[in-house]
């Protein structure tokens, strides 16, 4: 069993997955704290305590004080009132457990007992009384890892509960985004493009193995993966790129759709001729290069062409791919790429990039406690949703991890999602 980190170590490196108690403490305020940041900006942003927003269909929306409140008790679920806690990834999923800090808080708070109409009627709390239980969750999360033994099983729910406030953190962004509120937050500009990369036939090692502290479980089983030479983009598919293909028709061309793909892209609203959040694009005249409208944070801005092509579902993807004459990466050659091309120029970080690969288990794959059944549970998604390789803007520094495997769905297109291609 590797050795906890120490505080010699920063709390923004993805190397937090084998943080010791001290340096998880630290996160986990910090964690804290910037989810109560983000309660600020949307307070700002709709100009209410009450935090309002209109109920949508949108499945990627929740009310904001119910996220933040559920942040505060997936916490005290999983660790302050979960007796077995020191197991570990070997707790059961029903583990023995104590009283809440509220009685009410299952009923509110618990994704699996409310139905989502039930998370938009009256009756929750308050923004005040939801940043009083966020401190208080908080401070026993943080009493009890005081005594938590030193080792991956006794600090494995700390670390999800950090790990897990990141994510819902990145949800609130992405939920500013769909809602057009004005938080504040830009994405950061990015370099200049460069020329694909040529990397060699490898044999490759992917997924995790026991001992590297704390993995979500779609990312563990170590397994050896013979890969071919491949050219592969030095960055996400830009805005300039994309722009060709809506100006050679590529919505309207049923031959470069995966039928599923064509079928969902009828389903869009009526019309529709570019990426989610998308106003105007197309070439522009008199040689300029091409133009890109679209809704930033309620804002109408121009993207810049040498920016990644964002909120793309994987339809889009592979049909731009089909039309460009190349393919989306695989994740094992995105992995690849991000940790041994970094300094030929591969860059990641901008989105969140989806690849060629449907989410399956890897040798060995175990749920573990906290995503069976649950909110989070890869099994349901497994031939289905699409592997997400990289990170956002709005991904916090610790999870940016080139090991890190996300998934979803492949229409969705609410996050922060673009792609990269290989050669055929």
């Amino acid at each position: 069993m590797a050795a906890p980190l120490s505080l010699s170590h920063s709390i923004d490196s993805p190397d937090m997955q084998r943080a010791g108690r001290e340096l998880l403490s630290l996160a986990l305020i910090d964690a804290r704290n910037h989810t109560l940041h983000l309660l600020s900006l949307y307070e700002q942003a709709l100009g209410s305590a009450a935090l309002d927003i209109a109920r949508t269909d949108d499945a990627s929306v929740v009310p904001p004080i119910w996220l933040a409140g559920h942040i505060g008790w997936f916490a005290e679920w999983w660790i302050g009132r979960n007796t077995q806690r020191a197991f570990g990834a070997e707790c059961p999923v029903r583990p023995t457990r104590l009283a809440a800090i509220d009685p009410n808080a299952d009923d509110w708070w618990n994704p699996t007992q409310a139905s989502r109409a039930q998370l938009w009627l009256p009756g929750l709390p308050d923004l005040g009384q939801t940043k009083a239980y966020l401190l208080e969750t908080l401070e026993s999360t943080l009493e009890l890892l005081e005594h938590a033994a030193e080792t991956d099983p006794g600090l494995y729910f700390y670390r999800l509960a950090l790990f897990h406030e990141d994510l819902r953190g990145e949800q609130f962004i992405v939920m500013a985004q769909t809602l057009g509120l004005p938080l504040g937050i830009e994405p950061t500009p990015a370099a200049v493009t460069r020329e694909p990369l040529l990397l060699p036939a490898t044999r490759w090692e992917m997924g995790l193995s026991e001992g590297c502290g704390f993995a979500f479980a779609q990312e563990c089983g170590a397994h050896r993966v013979d890969v071919p030479e491949f050219e592969i983009d030095a960055q996400p598919v830009t805005w300039n790129q994309y722009i060709e293909f809506v100006d050679e028709g590529g919505y309207d061309r049923e031959e470069l759709w995966h039928p599923e793909g064509w079928r969902w892209l009828a389903s869009q609203v009526e019309g529709r001729r570019g990426p989610r959040h998308v106003e105007q694009i197309g070439a522009a005249r008199h040689g300029t290069g091409g133009s890109v409208l679209q809704q930033r944070f309620g804002a109408t801005v121009r993207a810049a062409g040498h920016h990644s092509a964002v909120h793309l579902s994987w339809w889009e993807a592979d049909a731009w791919a089909r039309w460009a004459g190349r393919r989306i990466a695989t994740e094992v050659e995105w992995e690849i790429a991000a940790l041994t091309a970094a300094r030929r120029g591969f860059r990641w970080a901008d989105v969140h990039e989806w690849t060629a690969n449907t989410l399956r288990p890897w040798p060995g794959f175990r749920a573990d406690p906290w995503s069976a059944g649950g909110e989070f549970d890869p099994t349901a998604a497994f031939g289905k949703a699409r592997v997400l390789r990289g990170g956002s803007f709005a991904t916090r520094a610790r999870l940016r991890s080139a090991h890190r495997r996300g998934f979803a769905l492949p229409g969705r297109d609410d996050g922060f999602f673009g792609f990269r291609t290989c050669s055929l």
